[in-house]
């Protein structure tokens, strides 16, 4: 009885000064933004990292992502005589749910996993240690130009993931499936807006940031060595793809209050 209960409260306790370590980094970032200096160099070589090399893994998932939803939803929508209504469930899945999630999971397992390596390394190795002593704080050097790659680039990324979706549904939808094109087209335009667009958008911002701030905070706190780096890689990765998946549930249910869909099905 004793042994859950301990473990429980470790648990919660371990959870409130992760959090709280969170927000200290994040505190610094802020500082840093307003107080730093800009290192375009820097920022340049993150975006080529974060967006240019990212472009391949997130525009075949979005558009396999569109594809197989196409499918499974014209499977059921047949039994109804809906098909019609295919692209426009996949267009506004893709822009509300779909496109900013799967984009974020794929940049936290790609991107967020290598900041984590490489300022871990850097940390066992007392790279951080010599920023320091030459005056310059690793937040300014290290988390911030990323940070701002990444707001930069996420869009982008977002952007062709769901044009990738939305362009192999049609491609399902009416080539494989033969819906009318004409009907399909105009469902899909019919139940998409910039409300739409606006969910993607919010959310990707907000997911470029939990990746940063995680996988960051794990390099930073790296320590024991390659072993060390190896646990804080492994961390960065999940833990950004579980804050992504729970921040997701509530900003859905948030963004629905504040933007509430204008035409509902049926």
């Amino acid at each position: 009885m004793i042994r859950p209960i301990t473990w429980t409260g470790g648990s919660s306790v371990s959870l409130i000064r992760y959090i709280g370590e969170l927000s200290l980094l994040v505190a610094d970032i802020f500082q840093s933004l307003i107080k730093g200096r800009l290192r375009s160099r820097q920022i340049m070589q993150q975006i080529a990292e974060i967006g240019y090399r990212s472009q391949p893994v997130v525009m075949v998932t979005g558009a396999f992502t569109g594809a197989v939803l196409t499918a499974q939803s014209l499977f059921q929508f047949e039994k109804f005589g809906m098909q019609t209504m295919g692209g426009a469930l996949v267009s506004v899945s893709m822009l509300r749910e779909l496109g900013p999630v799967v984009t974020g999971l794929m940049l936290a397992g790609r991107v967020g996993s290598a900041m984590a390596a490489e300022i871990g390394t850097m940390k066992v190795t007392e790279q951080i240690d010599a920023l320091r002593v030459m005056d310059v704080h690793p937040v300014d050097f290290l988390v911030t130009p990323r940070l701002l790659a990444m707001l930069l680039a996420i869009p982008l990324l977002i952007t062709e993931s769901v044009t990738l979706g939305i362009i192999a549904s049609n491609l399902v939808g009416i080539e494989i499936f033969g819906v009318g094109e004409a009907y399909w087209k105009f469902q899909m335009e019919k139940f998409t807006d910039l409300t739409d667009v606006s969910f993607a958008l919010i959310k990707g911002v907000v997911f470029g940031l939990i990746i940063i701030v995680v996988s960051c905070h794990q390099g930073l706190t790296a320590s024991q060595g390659a072993a060390g780096v190896g646990r804080g890689t492994t961390r960065a990765m999940v833990y950004s793809s579980l804050f992504i998946l729970v921040t997701n549930f509530i900003l859905t249910l948030l963004l629905n209050q504040f933007f509430p869909a204008g035409e509902q099905v049926g």
